[in-house]
């Protein structure tokens, strides 16, 4: 490492987010790591969040704002930011999204401690496995997102180092999961991940982001990512191959209880059912299968393997019971 404080990138991408994004800002100039620049990407905004970025632009020398002409999604954004950035590692932060004032010293101190190439924090509004301070391989990295926990694939709420960062970027084309493409590069080339068990990410569920906004044609071909994937582990990852078989299945179960629960964009509920169906059952296997052994996760992938439905009656039956319960925490 080249100093004892080296230079930490954050870049944050920012589009329409005039409510969180001066929230966000000010949870990064707050970092009590002392050496940061705050790469700020406004992907052509329509709302006034432009402004507000300009603003603390003009209040810390360390903040620098870019306006793109034209919105070009969040992967371009992301990539004009570390095409920008001069530090020796990256980080990104969403802009609905903040974070602890000590994140980035706790990530960089576990990252030179460790000795590992990535560092990963744990997070607030997601429901994910715990555990306890250590280091992964990557393989093992590959076996904590199959199972959701104690961290997942996100670009967010991780160190980076910026070289790797800078040879792969982000796929402007991939419109949803493109975190999980840029990690599975990434984990390609390195050896170790430190987890930092501290909830030092605050990730905002918002019902009209991008993954919450229902299930259509444009949602599902994160499956022929997530295929492309398990093509490419074969070759080049097999010793983790069965935690890529089980994130596709685990993808294909969620998209398919999403359907039943929400309904679809376009075309049938049935119609989709059979692509989620074939999908599990082009990499269905034991050992895959048990890589998260939580029962709702091997119900829901052998339901569904089996019979559609089976799948749709099982998942009908949670909905409702899901909605009654809801039903009497609202009359208590």
């Amino acid at each position: 490492m080249k100093s004892e404080t080296p230079l930490i990138s954050v870049i944050v991408p920012v589009y329409n987010v005039e409510p969180y994004v001066d929230r966000c800002l000010n949870s990064l100039r707050a970092q009590t790591y002392p050496n940061i620049e705050i790469l700020v990407v406004d992907d052509a905004s329509t709302d006034g969040s432009g402004p507000v970025c300009d603003r603390h632009a003009a209040e810390d020398s360390r903040v620098r704002v870019m306006h793109l002409p034209a919105n070009r999604g969040l992967s371009a954004a992301r990539n004009e930011g570390a095409g920008q950035a001069e530090g020796e590692f990256a980080a990104f932060v969403d802009s609905d999204d903040y974070v602890e004032p000590d994140m980035l010293f706790r990530l960089y101190d576990s990252l030179r401690k460790s000795r590992a190439d990535v560092s990963v924090c744990g997070c607030v509004g997601l429901d994910m496995r715990k555990a306890e301070a250590r280091v992964f391989s990557h393989t093992e990295t590959v076996y904590c997102l199959a199972r959701r926990g104690p961290f997942l694939w996100n670009a967010w709420g991780k160190l980076f180092p910026m070289e790797v960062v800078k040879r792969h970027r982000f796929h402007e084309r991939a419109f949803y999961c493109e975190d999980l493409l840029f990690f599975y590069e990434v984990l390609r080339e390195i050896k170790k991940v430190s987890y930092v068990p501290r909830r030092l990410y605050h990730y905002e569920y918002r019902e009209g982001s991008l993954i919450n906004s229902g299930i259509g044609r444009k949602r599902c071909t994160v499956l022929a990512l997530i295929n492309g994937i398990c093509r490419d582990a074969r070759v080049n990852m097999p010793e983790a191959l069965p935690g890529f078989l089980q994130i596709a299945m685990d993808t294909s179960v969620r998209l398919a209880m999403e359907a039943v629960e929400k309904g679809t964009k376009e075309g049938s509920i049935g119609g989709y059912l059979r692509v989620f169906q074939k999908n599990i059952r082009n990499h269905f296997t034991w050992r895959a299968l048990f890589v998260n052994p939580d029962i709702k996760n091997v119900t829901g992938i052998l339901a569904l393997y089996v019979s559609q439905r089976l799948f749709f009656d099982i998942a009908s039956a949670c909905k409702g019971i899901r909605r009654l319960k809801e039903g009497r925490k609202k009359t208590v």
